[in-house]
């Protein structure tokens, strides 16, 4: 199943107009440096002394964490990894997930053309998770 991909405007759209839930799968230290309003932090790679290592848990807290009816919005920096996340939760069930183009600070689009991501285009954005959304406390939920 294709991946269907928005653009920070139309993620933003979903997520005020429509309820839609965002998923920033980014480390957590990106997380914390900035995030879309109200996100969700999930990693699907975490970041260490060695560079970028799966998360065991990615898959295990989203299920805990969101049933597979949610729909989700996902997002990273740049848009790879929330591709693949996207990927990998329609795989497991999920029936209503967008991968958000471009991420949190913007791609090369085509053509070779920039695209602004979510924090370059001006949405709302925190650099504090909301009670109960940082990775720490949704990984620790029974």
């Amino acid at each position: 199943m294709a991946v269907k991909r928005v653009s920070p405007e139309e993620a933003r759209d979903l997520i005020e107009k429509d309820g839609w839930l965002y998923v920033d799968v980014r480390s957590a230290p990106e997380f914390e440096a900035g995030h879309p309003t109200g996100a969700y932090n999930v990693p699907l790679l975490h970041r260490g002394p060695g560079g970028m290592s799966p998360n065991p848990d990615f898959l295990p807290t989203m299920e805990k964490t969101f049933p597979r009816d949610a729909k989700i919005v996902v997002g990273c920096q740049s848009g790879g990894r929330s591709l693949q996340a996207a990927s990998m939760l329609l795989a497991a069930g999920y029936g209503s997930v967008v991968d958000q183009r471009a991420g949190f600070g913007g791609t090369v689009g085509p053509g070779g053309r920039p695209e602004p991501g979510w924090g370059p285009k001006g949405l709302p954005t925190s650099r504090t998770a909301e009670p109960g959304r940082s990775f720490e406390e949704l990984r620790s939920r029974g």
